[in-house]
């Protein structure tokens, strides 16, 4: 939906993801999502990183050095909430993984669809009814997914200008005009 409007506006956009946004990354993706074995948290945390260099050196940069608008689903901040958070590694090595993969490269506007934990575990025990293959980060317990909310919503304490907190609970055109109302201000700002 963002990019059918910010396109409609004339707005040349990259659309990717994380994991997944180059050849390697879609295999590294399905290799860690799809593994059936233990993935040492180590392991997941530089799997993460080499997916995050690869779509940074490959993709992100040569698309803004073109001066194309990049809309990421998920980047640093994943890791620093999922890894950092989630799996316990100490701030200063997520960070330091971080710098290494992204080269500094930050966004300039990062969104956080947040819903309660509860939510969450109900809207993906819902994914194979919807076609949504189910992955391995699916089973994690509600303790896991509240640690790595509270990462997300420490981020937007400590840099509220960039990171952009939208209650997604309701519905999905509630949660785009919300969207769209922060993006709109952004775009105001920046232009």
């Amino acid at each position: 939906m963002l990019t059918g409007d910010l396109r409609g506006r004339g707005t040349d956009i990259v659309v990717t993801r994380e994991p997944g946004g180059t050849p390697l990354g879609r295999r590294l993706r399905e290799a860690f999502l799809e593994t059936e074995e233990t993935v040492a948290p180590i392991a997941e945390l530089l799997l993460f990183a080499a997916d995050r260099a690869q779509h940074v050196e490959l993709l992100i940069k040569p698309a803004l050095a073109e001066g194309r608008t990049v809309i990421s689903d998920r980047y640093a901040d994943a890791t620093f909430a999922y890894q950092g958070a989630g799996r316990g590694f100490e701030t200063e090595t997520v960070n330091s993984v971080i710098e290494l993969a992204t080269g500094g490269l930050k966004p300039d506007l990062t969104l956080f669809f947040d819903v309660t934990v509860e939510r969450a575990i109900e809207r993906m025990s819902t994914r194979d009814g919807q076609g949504v293959a189910k992955n391995r980060m699916d089973d994690e317990t509600a303790e896991f997914y509240a640690d790595v909310r509270k990462a997300y919503l420490g981020i937007a304490e400590r840099e509220p200008e960039r990171f952009k907190v939208i209650d997604a609970n309701g519905s999905i055109e509630v949660t785009h005009a919300k969207m769209m109302e922060i993006i709109n201000a952004f775009l105001a700002r920046n232009s």
